[in-house]
């Protein structure tokens, strides 16, 4: 094997003794003919050169030992460009003259963006900034949808709580000559109103969050949606996610149930002062036990909708998905829940205050009535205030949950890439329109 000009060491010979173009086979006695000798380093004792041989005439010279270009060396040709930064650049130093790890290499390609969040596993600050960019960007269609929801629901929780949680005659609970049979019609009318009031409730946070997913989902790869289509896309989807959120209320209720029956038992045969302790330490278990399951089945939601699945396979989804990273979507759902909060709170606080000051009363009358006879006018301008939060809270809630399952996707089965064929992305770092 020949070596080519410019990768053969400064003084080594051809592997084979002979140069690529020497016709003769060396000397007889074992010494290198003029041409090799020609190549070789002079020793001591070696007779003086022959005029007019150079020595490797086509090795590089020192200090820019590279690989060969086409074209190179040539007459008339010009040399290569020094190299650039990244590969080849020598890397900065740093204190001490010692050069950072991984500096000279460039790092790692950004992450494709084609919709509201990169196409990586996501940061909590990502989550959120993710949510709040999918309505801003879409705002005429999210808060379109949201405000829609939040105006039916609130009329018919101020219908109802006008028209019968009002009639409920709650005075009966502050007289102390009131018989039982009194305070059970008072209490049980008071239960059928806010389960109905609850129904309400249930019924648009389940429509928001259908119809928000959709939307959500689609901002995602950058691509609009008019409230229109996100109706028609989560129609078929609509009563199982409804029959989801119900059964998970249901789970949370007998979950509490099982908790406080020991000590209900031990309360009717020992008495309430001995079970009173029990009750309350089965409730604490119970709900400790039902918040851990409801972080675990907390993105079955997403999972229905979008993966189109039935009640229960979403669920054992959200089980597979929230496995090993439970504290994680624990702590993003709760600080998701807290912003809304606060933001709700800010919104309706001063409402509340509003109304009870034009109700007639002020504020210290809706106090000391603590929801006994409550006015149209009160209703109305704190239904007002109700709106507006929901209007805003509805997408941040649902949208924090949609990229968390989004996100446990990406870093479980790399949806990333089927996200980024679905986007049309070339490349990593390709960025689409939004």
């Amino acid at each position: 094997m020949n070596d080519t000009p410019g990768w053969a060491s400064p003084g080594s010979a051809p592997s084979d003794g002979r140069e690529p173009d020497a016709s003769g086979p060396a000397g007889s006695d074992g010494r290198p003919g003029p041409e090799q000798s020609a190549d070789r380093p002079r020793q001591s004792g070696d007779a003086p050169r022959e005029p007019g041989v150079k020595w490797s005439k086509d090795q590089p010279p020192a200090a820019q030992w590279s690989a060969p270009t086409p074209g190179a060396g040539g007459p008339g040709q010009t040399p290569p460009p020094p190299p650039g930064p990244g590969w080849g650049a020598p890397p900065p130093r740093g204190p001490g003259g010692q050069a950072p790890w991984g500096s000279g290499w460039g790092g790692p390609p950004p992450a494709a963006k084609p919709g509201v969040i990169p196409l990586r596993p996501l940061g909590v600050g990502e989550l959120l900034d993710g949510a709040v960019s999918t309505m801003r960007t879409y705002w005429r269609t999210v808060l379109g949808i949201s405000l829609t929801l939040a105006v039916l629901t609130e009329i018919a929780a101020v219908l109802l709580q006008g028209l019968v949680l009002d009639d409920a005659n709650t005075e009966v609970l502050d007289d102390p000559s009131a018989t039982l049979g009194e305070l059970t019609d008072v209490m049980g009318d008071l239960l059928l109103s806010s389960a109905a009031l609850y129904g309400i409730t249930l019924i648009g946070t389940v429509a928001a969050t259908a119809l928000l997913t959709t939307v959500t989902s689609r901002a995602v790869i950058g691509r609009p949606v008019t409230t229109g289509e996100a109706w028609r896309d989560a129609r078929p989807q609509v009563l199982k996610l409804f029959g989801l959120i119900l059964l998970l209320g249901l789970i949370a209720v007998g979950i509490a149930a099982v908790g406080a029956l020991p000590g209900i038992l031990v309360s009717v045969s020992a008495g309430a002062e001995v079970g009173f302790g029990l009750t309350l330490l089965g409730l604490l278990a119970a709900a400790v036990f039902a918040a851990w399951l409801m972080v675990r089945l907390s993105l079955a939601s997403p999972a229905l909708m979008l993966e189109k699945q039935g009640i229960v396979t979403a669920m054992r989804r959200s089980a597979r998905l929230v496995r090993g990273s439970w504290w994680r979507v624990f702590g993003i759902q709760l600080l998701a829940a807290i912003i809304a909060y606060v933001v709700a709170a800010i919104i309706v606080i001063p409402f509340t205050f509003l109304a009870a000051a034009f109700s007639g009363d002020g504020v210290t009358g809706f106090v000391s009535t603590a929801g006994g006879d409550i006015g149209w006018t009160f209703l109305i301008i704190s239904g007002i205030g109700s709106v507006i939060g929901s209007m805003i809270t509805f997408p941040i809630t649902a949208g924090v949950t949609v990229l968390l399952y989004i996100d446990q996707r990406i870093r479980r089965e790399a949806l990333d890439l089927e996200l980024a064929r679905a986007a049309g992305v070339q490349g990593p770092g390709a960025t689409g329109g939004s």
